[in-house]
């Protein structure tokens, strides 16, 4: 055969491709030697698997054998820096001890020249082991210097100026090592420890001055303040990330010092004038914040701008407070609170201003949870009626409430509520204007990160001009793509806008209440007024019920809201008969028509629940005003449950059909309790309550629950009427209704052999297997528990002859409940004869077993549940 092409020519290919493969591969190994070369003061180990040769390798690289991988010695950084610590220990433990206990038995020229060579050795050691790279050595030492200088000062106090003030010395002394070790520091600027230490130090000087002087609490608070300017200082230039974050660490204490000890001055200041000082304090503190977080990095800006509004708004509102009595302080602090929104319009960068609204809504926030205490206890306070129902009309709303709350104190409470109420209400009228005006900060200013650069990657198109999204997901606070700052991850202008709503709704309701108590209204008029504004409350729930997708905060609320104050109104009704029914009467009808008017979804469903809840409890009050007792009133509270079957009837597949009717279920449950006190009663309550059921199982949707909750309460209700007439032989009354019953289910069986045997038999046999098993229980004689344990037997056997489950269960059940009854009496006595540490041996005994064997009775019980899930 002839080779194409011929093999002497494909042979010198493949002869010149393996050659340049071999290039290829010394390159690439050159190359990869090279970087190894470079990387290995930082990476402790070459890469898993490489097996260099000397082939390829540079030159000097000597060759290593395939598969081994070359070592490199491991940097003693870690024991060199434990060394150099314990070192520094234990010379600082031996300083510390030479100068507390030896100090004495040494002259002082002694004294002076062992101090003096200790310290400017250690002092002086750093700047040589820094010139031969020794750093860690350098440190090491420079701490140990700190400690001596320490050490000096003590000496010197305690031998030259033993009668001088301690806080003077110490303040003239930590203002003179602050000054020594800075210049140290900065002498040799390859230390890291002299500069924080100074920081550290120079906290000190005028706190100790002021206490050493015996200076006023505002001496106090400015000699703080001034510690936290220069710490200030120094975190914006000061040399190192230590320092920095050391002076920060000092100015943030230093600073909350004196902002508390100004504020508490204002507090408690006598007048205007006394307040006057400490808001001086006050507002240097907030100049200092602001001029920190005008150069400030982010979180630091926002931080300062905080805290200069916080400052302001004590500084400012502290004078007008000072004269207000004490119910309306909280005002002046919060119409101060609400003046630095200002901010907007200021020239403040973007991060500060941002920190100044979280400072004014801190305040607006603190304020609200002033006046929450008296709103709860005008919606919580009617509970206190439940306990004397109808026990007459009070005298006015405050002493339907059975609060102790100061309420001459809480004067300002809604004036509160209902000022920022109609901020937040203006806020949402004009909503476009506030966008407007807030536009400056929602978006990227030269403070913040700036947009990217036109054309840069993840612009949409270059230039990003013609108000075009300056990044992808850029949403604004109008929720449109590039129609102002947000981005992505930002609430939209309709969620932002809807909270906004919300707020003024809730807080407008409150500041309503709150005025109705303070007032201390009529009962009359407070039941009137707070019905209407649970009118006004559907009536923006159902209006908002519509709203676009993200606006849905203020019809929620105003739900909420609704439902929270018809509760309060039903419970503040309850001091009298006739308000009882008007307020009830009223809010049901009330509810019925929100439930009508609104569209379908939740809220529509929460207005009918509640209509049914209202109208349930009217039921219970006619029954209390025609006399009857609790089990003689619970048929009248079945009317309720009744028409809800009828509604359900109606609406059908609605999706309010079933909160409705598990609603009227409810009520019915509540007569079932009612009646529990007397059996005839409870049984004819149960009979009708299956007659709804039944009622119910028509309609095909319902009927798989419906129809076995309807046999369950037939048969309930039979059992009840027998117990009831002290019938001794139910078994006259249940066999004639278990034989017909059987024989339909056998019928049934028939036709459908898919049947559930608990559908075609399970009501019929427990008709009498379980009355009688509730008599046999009860029953001296042995005739009652033979035949019901035979005919238990018959049944179980059948059951399990023929695969029935309800006959297997419901007999074998009723065989072993009967056989307990009969040994009963002997494992008593059984039990009394044994010795009392025997049955707690045999169930630990028990347990251990059963333990050692626990996976086989696992799969022995998966095995009867498998079996009986097969059974019909």
């Amino acid at each position: 055969m002839e080779h194409v092409p011929p093999p002497a020519e494909e042979l010198a290919r493949l002869d010149r491709e393996l050659a340049e493969l071999d290039a290829r591969r010394a390159q690439l190994l050159t190359r990869r030697a090279w970087l190894l070369a470079a990387l290995r003061p930082t990476v402790p180990t070459a890469a898993p698997g490489w097996n260099p040769s000397g082939w390829g390798a540079p030159p000097g690289t000597p060759a290593q054998p395939w598969g081994q991988v070359p070592k490199r010695p491991s940097a003693p950084r870690g024991a060199q820096n434990v060394l150099l610590t314990l070192g520094g220990l234990l010379l600082t433990v031996a300083a510390i001890a030479f100068t507390l206990v030896s100090w004495g038995s040494m002259g002082i020229g002694g004294r002076s020249a062992v101090l003096a060579a200790v310290t400017l050795g250690a002092l002086a050691a750093p700047a040589v082991l820094l010139r031969r790279g020794l750093a860690a050595t350098a440190e090491a030492l420079a701490a140990l210097a700190l400690v001596l200088t320490l050490l000096d000062v003590y000496a010197v106090h305690a031998v030259a100026a033993p009668d001088t003030d301690g806080l003077g010395f110490t303040a003239l002394a930590s203002a003179v090592l602050a000054a020594l070790w800075t210049s140290y520091g900065l002498a040799l600027g390859k230390l890291r420890l002299p500069l924080p230490a100074a920081v550290v130090l120079a906290q000190w000087p005028l706190l100790f001055w002021a206490w050493a002087v015996g200076a006023p609490a505002p001496v106090v608070g400015w000699a703080l303040l001034a510690t936290a300017v220069l710490d200030g200082a120094i975190a914006l230039w000061g040399k190192g990330a230590g320092v920095r974050v050391t002076a920060c660490v000092g100015g943030a204490v230093m600073g909350f010092s004196a902002l508390m000890v100004g504020l508490a001055l204002s507090l408690t200041a006598p007048g205007p004038l006394g307040a006057v000082a400490p808001g001086v304090l006050l507002l240097t503190a907030s100049a200092a914040a602001v001029a920190g977080a005008w150069r400030a990095p982010k979180g630091f800006a926002r931080t300062g701008g905080a805290v200069a509004g916080l400052a302001a708004v004590a500084a400012v509102g502290g004078v007008p407070a000072a004269a207000l009595p004490a119910g309306w302080r909280v005002l002046a602090y919060l119409l101060c609170g609400l003046a630095l929104t200002a901010v907007v319009r200021s020239r403040l960068p973007g991060h500060a201003a941002r920190g100044v609204l979280a400072a004014s809504g801190a305040v607006v926030a603190g304020a609200l949870v002033w006046a929450l205490p008296p709103l709860a206890a005008v919606l919580l306070g009617p509970v206190t009626v439940l306990s004397d129902v109808w026990a007459g009309t009070p005298d006015g709303f405050r002493s339907a409430l059975g609060s102790t709350l100061p309420w001459s104190e809480l004067a300002a409470a809604p004036v509160v509520l209902a000022l920022v109420a109609g901020l937040l209400g203006a806020a949402y009228r004009w909503w476009p204007s506030v966008v407007r005006l807030a536009a400056p900060l929602a978006g990227p200013t030269t403070a913040d990160a700036s947009p990217p650069a036109a054309g840069a990657p993840g612009t949409d198109a270059p230039g990003a001009a013609g108000g075009a999204a300056p990044w992808p997901g850029w949403t604004g606070w109008s929720g449109r793509p590039g129609a102002g700052a947000g981005g992505r991850g930002r609430p939209s202008a309709a969620t932002l806008r809807g909270v906004v709503g919300a707020g003024a709704v809730a807080l407008g309701w409150g500041a309503l209440l709150l005025a109705g108590a303070l007032l201390d209204v009529p009962h009359a008029l407070a039941l009137a007024g707070e019905t209407a504004l649970v009118g006004v409350l559907l009536a923006l729930a159902v209006r908002g019920g519509g709203a676009e997708r993200g606006a849905t905060a203020m019809p929620v609320t105003a739900l909420v809201a609704s439902v929270a104050g018809a509760v309060s109104a039903g419970l503040l009704s309850l001091a009298s008969e006739g308000a009882s029914y008007a307020v009830f009467g009223a809010l049901a009808a009330l509810f019925a028509g929100a439930a009508l008017r609104a569209g379908a979804g939740v809220p529509r469903a929460v207005f009918a629940v509640a209509a049914v809840v209202w109208s349930t409890v009217i039921t219970g009050l006619a029954g209390r005003s025609l006399g009857l007792a609790p089990h003689e009133a619970a048929p009248l509270m079945l009317l309720v449950p009744a028409l809800t079957v009828l509604l359900g009837a109606r609406l059908r597949r609605n999706p309010v059909a079933l909160p409705v009717e598990l609603t009227g279920a409810l009520g019915a449950l509540v007569a079932v309790g009612l009646a529990v006190s007397d059996a005839p009663f409870l049984a004819l309550v149960l009979a009708l309550c299956g007659v709804l059921a039944a009622g119910t199982a028509v309609r095909p949707e319902r009927r798989p629950v419906a129809g076995y909750l309807a046999a369950t309460l037939f048969v309930l209700a039979t059992w009840v009427r027998l117990a009831a007439s002290e019938v001794s032989f139910p078994e006259a009354y249940t066999l004639p209704v278990t034989v017909p019953a059987l024989l339909v289910g056998a019928a049934r069986r028939r036709r459908d052999p898919e049947a559930s045997s608990w559908t075609a038999y399970g009501p019929g046999l427990a008709a009498t297997l379980l009355p009688s098993l509730a008599v046999a229980w009860t029953d001296p004689d042995w005739l009652r528990p033979l035949l019901l344990g035979t005919a238990a037997l018959v049944i179980t056997l059948l059951g399990a002859r023929h695969r029935l489950q309800a006959l297997l269960l419901l007999g074998g059940t009723v065989l072993a409940l009967v056989g307990l009854h009969e040994l009963a009496p002997y494992v008593v006595q059984v039990a009394g004869a044994l010795p009392r540490w025997l049955p707690p041996a045999l169930a630990g005994l028990l347990l251990l077993v059963v333990g050692a064997t626990y996976e086989q009775r696992l799969r022995d019980a998966r095995r009867l549940r498998d079996a009986l899930g097969r059974m019909r």
